[in-house]
């Protein structure tokens, strides 16, 4: 076996495979099977291995957030790798290329101290804001379910939290339970002050039900619904009266609109049964519109259904339950008289039309060009060039024959 050399390294007559540190040459292994060179090839994809390698931990560090002790667990370990690699390549880079990673870990181990302490001091911040809320709310929130879901909130929150030093931590937790407290007690006087509320709950209720009542007669439809969403508002701004005569106003309050929106049902459905001559009208309309599609001839097809929409509008309106029906099946009619405008419109367009033919001429050259090309490489015998060559012109056939088809739908 005769010797082989290369920067960094050699193989020997007897087999012996030896790589260049700083440190002098070092045996990486022996190869007794096939050329010198087929050895240094191998130990180069050895060496290149650990370039990959240290090129993916480079990479890692630099642009994800991986944790400075895994990192360096990371480099540790390829460093042991590279030390004693049986590679052959410039080894003392890769060392170099560690020591400098080993550097930014460090960098990043100082960083992570620092957002550490910012974070602390963020959930102080947090804490800090979530007592000044329970406070604001245990001094002047007046709306009770509110103000004690929030004070719930504030008090998860301080949970999920970062913890801050204990002297801290302990002295805002008794402010948040001062506040919690007092507001404990300020609602618990409030609910004592409930009766006389309730009182003038159950006065502005009867009034409430004595103009439904009075109104349930009408025949003014839309004012009068009107009028009845106006009370509901104002009955639930009103309070709530006392349990059994909260249910007793409310049956009555609910009697009367019920009476009312009974009679404007039956009225709507005599109107509707009205309405339903001019249905039968816009039927045999959309039987006329429906027999121009398919759209054959879109100038005819567009004057035919202006007739007809502007008969359908004079036909009136139609009951509401067949209204989203019969509008949807014109509005079919419409949309397809639309797209086959659209469409006559590309298909005669010049631009359009120009830009057709011009992708169809230089498709055209092309393929004129790589004919000459594969004639001139079969004459060559220059077998790779025919097949790129083949390859191409079918590609580019196929590309004219679409083209073709797209020019020919402007004809």
């Amino acid at each position: 076996m005769s010797s082989a050399t290369d920067p960094w390294g050699r193989v020997d007559e007897d087999g012996t495979v030896y790589v260049r540190t700083a440190d002098g040459e070092r045996v990486v292994g022996s190869w007794q099977a096939g050329a010198p060179e087929e050895a240094l090839g191998y130990f180069r994809r050895k060496y290149d291995a650990l370039v990959t390698e240290i090129g993916l931990l480079e990479q890692r560090v630099r642009t994800t957030d991986l944790q400075p002790q895994q990192a360096q667990q990371s480099i540790a370990k390829l460093r042991e790798q590279v030390t004693g690699a049986h590679a052959v390549g410039d080894l003392d880079a890769l060392v170099r290329r560690l020591d400098g990673l080993d550097e930014l870990v460090g960098k990043r181990r100082e960083e992570v101290k620092a957002r550490r302490e910012h974070a602390r001091h963020e959930a102080r911040e947090v804490k800090e804001r979530i007592v000044a809320e329970a406070e604001r709310i245990a001094a002047e929130e007046t709306h009770w379910k509110n103000g004690g879901e929030r004070l719930r909130q504030l008090v998860e929150e301080w949970k999920a939290a970062e913890r801050v030093d204990r002297p801290t931590e302990t002295a805002l937790w008794k402010r948040l339970s001062a506040a919690r407290n007092a507001f404990t007690k300020r609602r618990k006087a409030y609910f004592s002050t409930l009766d006389d509320q309730r009182e003038d709950a159950r006065r502005e209720k009867e009034r409430l039900v004595a103009e439904a009542e009075a109104m349930s007669g009408s025949t003014e439809w839309g004012d009068t619904a009107a009028a009845y969403r106006d009370l509901m508002r104002r009955w639930k701004l009103a309070g709530r009266a006392s349990r059994e005569v909260e249910e007793e106003l409310w049956a009555r309050f609910k009697g009367a609109q019920d009476v009312f929106f009974q009679a404007r049902s039956a009225a709507f459905a005599e109107r509707d049964a009205e309405l339903r001559v001019n249905a039968e009208e816009k039927e045999r309309i959309l039987a006329e519109a429906e027999k121009l599609l398919p759209v054959t001839d879109v100038r005819a097809a567009r004057q035919a259904l202006r007739g007809i929409q502007e008969r359908w509008e004079a036909a009136g309106m139609v009951p509401r339950d067949m209204r989203d029906r019969l509008e949807g099946r014109l509005r079919k009619v419409e949309e397809t008289v639309r797209t086959a405008e659209e469409s006559e419109w590309r298909r005669t367009n010049p631009e359009a039309r120009a830009r057709a033919e011009a992708t169809v001429n230089q498709l055209r050259a092309s393929i004129e060009q790589l004919e000459k090309r594969l004639e001139k490489a079969r004459a060559s015998g220059r077998d790779k060039d025919v097949r790129e060559a083949e390859e191409a012109l079918d590609a580019r056939r196929a590309w004219l024959s679409e083209a073709e088809r797209t020019l020919a739908e402007f004809s």
